[in-house]
């Protein structure tokens, strides 16, 4: 079965795309997972298949690991998804409908994307946690950390702030905080530093994908996360291994998020090559 893929990425955070909009396609989780490995199959960060929509949105947006689960969130896809929408329709303006909600977004001035990603959820159970605890502060138990900020962006986040990014060994310690028993549902793992108000670095480590170049949810968390600590503005720079994004945590609690996107290549994928 032979159907049209794009590879599309935001800042280098890379998703295969299938369309099922007009007809339904076989997309298994050991499907969706061989075909997202990057020995054996296309390779990316993000499986993506656009669905048809309900509830007045343009486009649902299903969101699967590398791994084949699903996941509810994914802020750089949801932007990739809205410009080839954007450019489909004529338009400035759209609704991408996800797991996690109805988000809005919207091309500007300067050619960048951005998404409204919807309110930052911060309540223990949100996260979630395993139990109850003050969202600010968590205790990891992952040296050297001794605590994480924590938030819900549709998909569960925690941010370590450090004062030297480049010295941590992230592939180490990003597993072990993934898999901290505060995190019943594992957590993406955000290591930031604040270089000013308005700036910060960050390194993502992704719930199933590891280490990435870019993660749209993991830099809504990190500004919200930042903020609520005091340690920058509401407003931010955020810079990634892929480059750069503007966060902006609106006082209604909604997070926007700016930045480029890019078409890779396109190409027609053989379904059954790969296990159902």
């Amino acid at each position: 079965m032979m159907v049209p893929f794009r590879k599309m990425h935001g800042l280098g955070n890379d998703f295969v795309v299938l369309d099922s909009r007009a007809e339904d396609l076989p997309i298994t989780p050991a499907r969706a997972a061989a075909i997202a490995d990057r020995h054996f199959g296309i390779g990316c960060d993000q499986f993506i298949v656009m669905e048809r929509p309900a509830d007045g949105a343009d486009v649902f947006m299903r969101i699967r690991n590398p791994d084949g689960t699903e996941a509810q969130a994914c802020g750089n896809a949801t932007r990739c998804i809205a410009t080839l929408l954007m450019e489909e329709r004529g338009a400035d303006r759209v609704t991408v409908q996800t797991v996690a909600g109805h988000l809005p977004v919207e091309r500007l001035p300067d050619g960048t994307v951005r998404a409204d990603m919807g309110p930052a959820l911060l309540g223990w159970r949100d996260v979630p946690l395993a139990r109850e605890a003050d969202t600010l502060h968590v205790p990891v138990s992952t040296a050297p950390f001794r605590d994480a900020a924590c938030c819900s962006m549709g998909n569960p986040h925690a941010t370590v702030f450090v004062d030297d990014l480049a010295s941590l060994d992230v592939a180490r310690l990003g597993p072990a905080l993934e898999h901290d028993a505060w995190f019943p549902e594992r957590a993406n793992i955000g290591f930031a530093q604040v270089l000013a108000p308005d700036h910060i670095r960050l390194v993502m480590w992704e719930r199933s994908a590891g280490m990435t170049l870019a993660c749209g949810s993991g830099a809504c968390a990190t500004i919200v996360n930042a903020a609520r600590r005091g340690l920058t503005e509401r407003e931010a720079m955020v810079s990634l291994p892929g480059g750069d994004l503007r966060l902006t945590w609106r006082q209604d609690g909604h997070v926007l998020m700016a930045g480029p996107t890019a078409l890779a290549y396109t190409g027609m994928l053989d379904l059954d090559a790969y296990p159902a």
